[in-house]
């Protein structure tokens, strides 16, 4: 794939390193684990939307925008990097950050993500759960631009057809470690949320014919509905990369670890950031890249794989959100 014809600027580190996680597969009595670091991204801690910024903050760029408009949950993985990303560009940077997750104290707005973004400069404000938070950050986009500013806005997760390049990219990224080193994997396991990293893998894997089986698991939505949003965004990014679209059943989910919703933590949750702290000196995050864990781990404890496959899994990032669930973290020690 030719990702020249689309306008993109450098921010990420890449090619990410894969690694064995002999410790964890041990531990599980299960097949060989790898993880892909895209916790290692490098801006502003690394994460995976900083391959979907790098197209996203391009397509700005050439637009002559002056400001990046986005929206996300309080504790946003996305949001602090679109903040970064607009400080490292010299942009202005203004979020919408929703109350999504029920029953928090003061002190979740305050810290983690949110003291990062604030750290890069970006501005925001707060909405209540449960509206359309796409529409609402346009609406605020429309009324900046109306003030003499040139926004430009990104939907929720960068997951749009432009933003889901960044894990077409990374696609390529494996297909060609495998061509490389000779190491191949089975499966690919990883956390599904706003749609976009899943439908880009998906979607570079097929324009290049690189036979890897892609399994999302939900952090929010239940299997069918996620299943039918990343399918739309697959063909809407396999259309941008000039290629044919593909069936519905290409699409893998696993709902089974969401626990009581988007942002809180289930015990499987827990369970994963303990393990894959003690076992790889891997942290993880409480809100996607944990419920990704679980569920491999899931997985491996039910028989889904073969003892002889290798599992990759894709870290996606999003460490400094721990910080803003430090007394959960700590119960669940005990």
């Amino acid at each position: 794939m030719d990702f020249d014809t689309f306008p993109q600027i450098k921010l990420c580190h890449r090619s990410t390193p894969i690694e064995a996680m002999p410790r964890m597969s041990e531990f599980l009595g299960g097949p060989r684990l790898f993880i892909k670091r895209d916790d290692c991204t490098g801006l502003a801690t690394g994460g995976n939307k900083t391959r979907k910024l790098e197209f996203l903050v391009g397509e700005a760029v050439r637009e002559n925008a002056d400001m990046l408009v986005t929206q996300g949950a309080v504790q946003s993985n996305h949001v602090r990097q679109t903040a970064a990303a607009a400080a490292k560009v010299g942009m202005k940077c203004h979020v919408l950050l929703e109350r999504r997750v029920p029953d928090r104290d003061v002190s979740y707005e305050a810290t983690g993500n949110v003291l990062l973004d604030t750290l890069f400069g970006a501005t925001h404000e707060f909405r209540p759960a449960g509206l359309d938070m796409n529409a609402e950050a346009v609406a605020v986009s429309d009324a900046l631009r109306a003030e003499g500013h040139k926004p430009y806005f990104i939907p929720g997760g960068g997951s749009n057809p432009t933003g889901a390049l960044g894990y077409a990219n990374c696609a390529q990224e494996i297909a060609d470690h495998t061509k490389e080193t000779g190491q191949s994997f089975d499966w690919l396991v990883m956390g599904t949320g706003s749609t976009g990293t899943q439908a880009g893998l998906v979607a570079g894997f097929h324009a290049i014919g690189h036979d890897l089986p892609v399994m999302g698991v939900s952090v929010r939505q239940p299997r069918e509905k996620q299943m039918n949003a990343v399918h739309a965004l697959t063909q809407k990014t396999l259309e941008k990369l000039g290629a044919e679209g593909i069936p519905l059943s290409k699409i893998l989910v696993d709902d089974g670890y969401v626990g009581e919703g988007y942002g809180i933590p289930a015990e499987s949750t827990l369970e994963a950031i303990h393990i894959t702290a003690r076992q790889e000196g891997i942290l993880l995050d409480p809100v996607y890249s944990a419920k990704g864990m679980a569920g491999l781990i899931g997985m491996v404890r039910s028989g889904f794989f073969k003892p002889t496959d290798n599992v990759l899994f894709l870290h996606t990032g999003g460490a400094t959100a721990l910080f803003a669930y430090q007394d959960q973290l700590l119960a669940s020690l005990k």
